[in-house]
């Protein structure tokens, strides 16, 4: 018996839910096959630090007596194993494995990054975040959704951007293009076997360019990738070990889907739990562990399969902590923060910049040294080949060599 468009439209929140439909902003998409704009081959994995990391105990500058002045308790003391980099700067203690990735000339760091009148609010601070906007605008798509839409105009198929999470985040929502969220490849295509689902888009739907015409064609187009990205991600299974969390069995999927060869640009990854108000040592190291044993065996996986040069990973939070401690032996929202960049094809490694001035601060916070959005036209313009200044809406000096 065929299905009737009110008993589809009844399932409309599950349709939505499920395959993160446009709310029919647009008309139907007609254009053809095509493919992501070649951009030799490289992709962009991004790691998001949910929660708000302390840059100051990530990247400790361990020679710096108002570091410690500011954090008589909090502050990491080199008897503690803070791993040294370079410019009087360490890696916290838990992060063994990125320390080793650095000393490989495979991670650059990019100190006081941020952007002009923070915000810190969660919410809002990940949102200027992921959509690349100012403090006083308000986007409602992600900058690398834009990289969808300008690199991708007339793709067939979502998975072109693959977030590893059960939902969508908004760095990975175009105006036209959208990324696709799944936990596993054989999860996402169960789900897509509902036999609702099975029985809708086996039907031609309606004509006409409806927007039900158009929920139709996203249906089939999901289900489509779904098989795709299921049949796809068969050919590789890794064999590294990986930490047994969450974030650890994301980067799995996430290097499985790369190694079998998926047609993904753009990956996106997150890390929560950062936001440590009390007693932040011990939950920020082991995070910060978690963090370290994760993107390691990231590595290991790519690399042995020949994929490492092509891949950079850009590591974020949506802001730092206040530079001195509070009562509760942990630290407030804060402004600007590090950002790490991991790959076999940086040009340049090491510390990229200045450690933080913890003489010249902004009310107790750190002041920005480098704008972020200096970092998305990097990666924009030379690592992925796109038109940075349209994507993100201004010019913005990229990082002259980095990738």
């Amino acid at each position: 018996m065929s299905t009737s468009r009110r008993d589809f439209l009844k399932t409309s929140v599950l349709a939505s839910s499920l395959l993160f439909v446009p709310k029919f902003l647009h008309a139907l998409d007609r254009q053809g096959l095509s493919s992501l704009r070649d951009a030799n081959g490289r992709r962009l994995v991004v790691v998001q630090l949910g929660g708000g990391n302390d840059g100051l105990n990530t990247v400790i500058p361990y020679r710096d007596d108002l570091y410690y002045r500011a954090r008589p308790t909090l502050g990491i003391r080199a008897r503690s194993g803070i791993l040294p980099l370079d410019k009087d700067l360490g890696f916290n203690p838990a992060m063994t494995r990125l320390k080793n990735l650095y000393d490989q000339g495979q991670v650059a760091v990019l100190n006081s990054v941020g952007y002009p009148n923070p915000d810190r609010s969660h919410f809002r601070a990940m949102d200027i975040w992921q959509s690349g906007s100012a403090a006083d605008q308000y986007v409602t798509t992600g900058w690398l959704g834009r990289y969808l839409d300008s690199s991708c105009a007339t793709c067939p198929r979502p998975y072109n951007g693959l977030e590893v999470d059960d939902t969508l985040s908004l760095a990975m929502k175009g105006n036209a293009r959208k990324g696709l969220a799944l936990r596993s490849p054989e999860k996402f295509n169960q789900l897509t076997q509902n036999r609702f689902l099975a029985q809708v888009t086996g039907q031609a739907g309606p004509a006409g360019g409806s927007e039900l015409d158009y929920l139709y064609k996203t249906l089939a187009e999901t289900a489509s990738s779904a098989d795709y990205l299921y049949q796809t991600a068969k050919v590789y299974k890794s064999a590294v070990t990986y930490p047994n969390t969450e974030f650890g069995r994301n980067l799995k999927t996430t290097a499985e889907l790369i190694n079998s060869g998926v047609d993904s640009r753009v990956f996106y990854v997150s890390l929560t739990g950062f936001d440590t108000h009390v007693r932040q040592q011990e939950q920020q190291g082991k995070l910060l562990g978690d963090l370290s044993e994760g993107l390691g065996s990231f590595v290991e996986d790519l690399r042995k399969s020949g994929e490492l040069d092509n891949t950079l990973v850009l590591v974020f939070s949506e802001f730092g902590r206040r530079v001195g401690q509070n009562a509760s032996n942990g630290t407030d929202h804060g402004t600007a923060n590090n950002v790490l960049l991991l790959g076999g094809g940086l040009r340049r490694q090491g510390i990229l910049n200045d450690a933080p001035d913890l003489l010249n601060l902004d009310q107790g916070d750190l002041k920005h040294q480098l704008d972020f959005r200096s970092i998305y036209a990097t990666i924009l313009h030379d690592w992925l080949g796109a038109d940075d200044k349209a994507i993100l809406g201004s010019h913005f000096d990229r990082l002259k060599g980095l990738v």
